[in-house]
């Protein structure tokens, strides 16, 4: 191609561009700022309607948390478990959480006396040398 079909084919695209750009203007693309809001409803759903200001509900400030909860707010429930391993001879064993598939290492001082595999069991977690110990177990009925 020449330096004159360059041009052309140029000058042809200007045009074209030009005419979409009319055509748009004279189908009405542009719309108003409020035609392009979206809203959330109260079920989290997006709509063009606004929200109706009759149904606002008052909030108290003081019932905002704007943080995490603490440690001592949180309740903890007790986990339940199976006794899947016990050796009497060591003292030591390991319970099955029956929430997940974890297994938790317990020491005989932490669990009652008369406990033997099979038992379902509540227990709590305690960080310990090599991971999550089970601690504070009770026999469940």
């Amino acid at each position: 191609m020449n330096k004159k079909e360059l041009e052309k084919k140029k000058e042809q695209k200007k045009r074209e561009k030009l005419k979409r750009k009319e055509e748009r203007k004279a189908s009405g693309g542009s719309k108003s700022f409020e035609d392009m809001i979206a809203y959330v409803d109260e079920f989290g759903m997006i709509t063009d309607t606004p929200p109706d200001p009759t149904k606002k509900t008052e909030v108290e400030l003081e019932s905002i948390a704007v943080s995490s909860p603490k440690k001592e707010d949180i309740e903890k429930e007790p986990l339940r478990g199976r006794v899947e391993h016990f050796n009497t001879d060591k003292g030591y064993g390991f319970i099955k959480d029956m929430g997940s598939v974890n297994k938790y290492f317990f020491h005989i001082s932490n669990a009652p006396e008369n406990i033997s595999e099979g038992n379902i069991v509540t227990f709590e977690l305690e960080k310990g040398q090599k991971g999550m110990n089970a601690v504070r177990i009770e026999l469940s009925k």
